[in-house]
This record gives structure tokens, sequence and C-alpha cells, in this order.
């Protein structure tokens, strides 16, 4: 019997509509820190053995003995809106190739879920909606998708079953490929599954939505004993992403199979009486780094703060100088990083190691509140900006940051890179010659990818609200266009249009 033919691909945004900078062509093209844009042959192996869910579903194809057909693969940092030109041409540009694979038998996509374009408040929902426009209602087509997608329910009418990651840090992205792979497997041999929705009606910031502590943690242990029921063999928890304006925003669960209701229903009774556990103490910066000095002076591991406002994985452009101000005026020794600057990363490399520079660095988003930091620092180390990453989140990349440079003023060094992506690997500070581990005081352009490689380390994390556009709070966004009843803040007041 000839082998089953499946196609694999992906598109992925994380869109912050309050954001600063819109998401182009040219951002999927270079891939920010995931790696440039790739079609077939290149993304098979440009994702072989990496922690994404692409790798994952399409190593599960061929241990199935599928004909694994590979499309596109791209994605772009977190940010504001995707262009209508980029969603258009990249969208094409998948249909197109999945006409050109002729018969096949099923789709498997890679997506991320919170997609929002300048002209489609549901990207993916539009994706899947033109997909089955071509192949028709009866391919098996499976998705992974982020935790924090923005489950719509387009989405969940238009694919036969949504897989989502169950950790934050997303440390399980391959597995979750898998697990959609597997779902794939099974709709092949003839399995169709009923579908349950349910949508939360609260909104909760990233930084309380780690499962490495509560309550997430314990909500994504009662997930793993639904699922382990085999009248469920599908269940997803997506935490939602609390910074994307229309009526979709936030928690959703799905669930697959005889027993989806059920499992759906208890799961919802569980995050609805966890709501008032989805918070944690916010620190201002000069006191978070006071703060942090005073832990620092009987550890022997150094204190992470958490600059999570200015994350570049939900839409900053990490380059915000609240917590660097902050560090100098305390006179606090510790390292800060990513720095995205590339014009100020451009005059290092044009002046050398070991000069002094003079620069304004920083705040090109033009954040409310912020402002360019204007001093003289010492050009400690420069480098292209090349190395791989090694810690649980961007696992296997070899990551490209750009020209990039350690800078040095006072006793704070300053990983300023000519790439955006947030420091959630030891090994961007590594790099430029800064091991972490020895370091005091760590602060890191990220709310909770970070966890993965730096929580081992951590003697303490804080979470300090420099401005920024990824509000830690999300009651204090502008809201516009949610749906009525959907508490903006744990036990907080409904939105009313």
């Amino acid at each position: 019997m000839a082998p089953k033919r499946i196609v694999f691909g992906g598109f992925l945004h994380e869109t912050n509509t309050f954001g600063p900078s819109l998401a182009t062509y040219r951002d999927f093209e270079g891939g920010g820190g995931y790696g440039r844009m790739s079609e077939g042959e290149e993304l098979r192996e440009k994702v072989r053995g990496v922690n994404a869910a692409i790798g994952g579903a399409m190593e599960v194809g061929e241990q199935q003995g599928w004909e694994c057909i590979p499309t596109i693969y791209c994605m772009a940092s977190p940010s504001a809106h995707v262009t209508q030109d980029a969603f258009e041409r990249i969208t094409a540009r998948l249909l197109e190739l999945i006409a050109q694979a002729g018969e096949i038998d099923g789709i498997c996509l890679d997506l991320h879920g919170a997609m929002v374009t300048q002209h489609l408040d549901d990207g993916e929902g539009e994706i899947l909606k033109r997909i089955r426009a071509q192949v028709g209602a009866d391919l098996p087509i499976t998705v992974s998708l982020d935790l924090h997608a923005n489950v719509t329910p387009l989405m969940v009418e238009m694919a036969d079953v949504l897989e989502s990651y169950r950790t934050y840090p997303h440390v399980d992205m391959a597995e979750t490929g898998r697990r959609s792979a597997r779902m794939m497997a099974r709709l092949l041999a003839g399995e169709k599954f009923a579908k349950a929705f349910r949508q939360i009606d609260f909104l909760t910031a990233i930084s309380w939505q780690t499962t490495f502590e509560n309550p997430a943690r314990d909500l994504y242990a009662r997930l793993e004993e639904l699922v382990a029921d085999p009248r469920c063999p599908s269940l997803s928890f997506n935490m939602g992403f609390p910074a994307a304006d229309f009526p979709d925003c936030g928690m959703a669960i799905t669930a697959y199979g005889p027993g989806a209701e059920i499992a759906a229903e208890q799961l919802a009774l569980a995050i609805e009486a966890a709501e008032a556990d989805f918070a944690g103490p916010v620190w201002s910066p000069e006191e978070g780094v006071r703060e942090a000095m005073r832990i620092a002076e009987g550890a022997t591991k150094p204190v992470v703060i958490s600059d999570t406002q200015d994350n570049p994985g939900a839409g900053g452009d990490s380059d915000t100088m609240g917590m660097l101000r902050a560090l100098v005026a305390c006179g606090a020794s510790g390292a800060i990083g990513n720095i995205f600057d590339p014009a100020s990363a451009a005059a290092c490399h044009a002046a050398g190691e070991g000069a002094t520079i003079k620069l304004a660095l920083g705040a090109n988003s033009k954040i409310p509140g912020d402002a360019p930091y204007e001093a003289e620092f010492l050009i400690e180390k420069l480098t292209d900006g090349r190395f791989l990453a090694r810690g649980g989140y961007f696992s296997g990349r070899t990551m490209d940051m750009g020209p990039s440079a350690l800078l040095r003023i006072g006793e704070v060094k300053i990983a300023l890179v000519s790439t955006k992506a947030q420091m959630a690997d030891r090994e961007m500070f590594r790099s430029l010659g800064v091991p972490p581990e020895d370091e005091k005081i760590l602060v890191v352009k990220s709310s909770n990818h970070f966890r993965a490689d730096f929580q081992p380390i951590a003697e303490a994390i804080l979470v300090c609200a420099a401005p920024g556009p990824m509000a830690v709070d999300p009651a204090t966004l502008p809201w516009t266009r949610l749906r009525p009843g959907l508490r903006t803040s744990p036990l907080g007041t409904p939105f009313r249009s």
C-alpha cells in the first residue's frame, strides 16, 4: 500500500495590538531570533531536532512511514499587527505549495493562534478557512498551537484537532507537534472526534501564567489527569495572549472525543476556581533593583529581574531604558539584555573593542515614559551574534542576533543586539563574554520563557514594571473591542463596550 502523503507547514505570529511595530514580510523572511523563512527540504533540515512543533510532527510522520511533504515555515518576533501584505503573500504561498503537492491524505500545521492582521482579527481562522475551501471538508487537518493562542470558534470549526503546548516556558513545543501528528494518524485510520470548546471569562497577565508555579502548574496537572481518559484523547487549555483587542481574546479549552464535553467542563471549573490565584507582586524599577541588591548581599546565585513590560516575546521592542536607568541609579552590579538597537550596535562595531563611545541608547520604539539613555559606554566585546542556544526554550536553534556588543557603564554590563529576541537563553549573555552565573543581578527582557534556562541558577526572581507595551496588568490596557462580560483581570471589572 502506498504511504500516506501528509503536508506540513507553519506560519506563526503572536500579535500585541497595542505594540509599537508592525510585522512585515521582511520580518518573516528574517525570522528574528527564530531563523529565516524556509521551504521544502531546507524546512525539513531546519526543524530536525529543534524544539518546534513542526519538527516533532514531522518526526512522528517519518516514524509512521508517511511521505512528509514540507511546504513553508516562517515566524516573526511578536509585535503589533501583521501587515496585510505579509499575511496575503505568505498565505498565498502556503496554498500554492499545498496545491503543488497533488493528491494528499492530510495536513499538519504549526500555527501560533494569536495572529491579528491589519485587515483580519483571526489570522489562523482565515488561514484554515482558505485551506478548507481549497482541499474540501473531509481532508484531515491537525494544528499545533501555542499555549497563548486566542482560540476562536472558526479555528475549532475548520480544524479536526487543535493540540496546544502545555508548558510555559514552552519546553514542549516539539512534543506538542508529536501529539498533533499522532492524532493525525488516528484520523487517517478512520476515527472521528467530537469537539468541545469553552471560553473562560477572565484575562490574566502572562507573568503569572508560568507552569513552573501555581495556579498553572496544578491546572495542567489536572489536564493531564483528564486526557489520560481514553474517551478524551486530546485536551488543551490555552491561557490566551491578553494583549489582542478583539472579541475572542482570552483563555479557552478545546477537547476531542466522546468524553470531550465532560472533560472540558471539569477543566473549566478548575480554572474558574483558581481565578484569584493568577496574581503576584510587581516592583517599580528602582524598588526592584534595591530589593535585588538586598537579596544578593548574602546570595551565591544571581537575582533575576524580569523586565516584563518590554518583553519582545510579547510585542515589545526590547529597547526601553527604565531598568538600565534603575541599575545605574542604584549603583547595582549586574547585566541586562537584550537591548535591541541596530544603529548603536553598528556604531560600536565601527568604533572597535576597547573604545569608549557616546551613545543615545535605545528607546527607538518611543514608548510613553521612556527616553534614550545618553551616556558614554565602554565597548568590552564585539561579536557577529551567532551562537547555538542550549536552554530549554530556544533549544537546538542556531541564533543570529546580528552585530552585537557588550557595553559597560559603571558596574552594569549591557547585551546590545541587532536582532530582536527575548533574553531566554544563558548563551545570549555567555556569547558576549558574560557568564551569567557569576553576576549578582541579571535583568532579562522576558516575562517567563527565561525561566527555562535562568530559574535553575536564580537565587530569586522579581517582576518589575518599567515602561513598555506589554502591560503586566491587562486591565490597564485601552480595550475597545473585547466581548462584553470578559473580566480584564482576575476577579476584575467586566468589559462593557
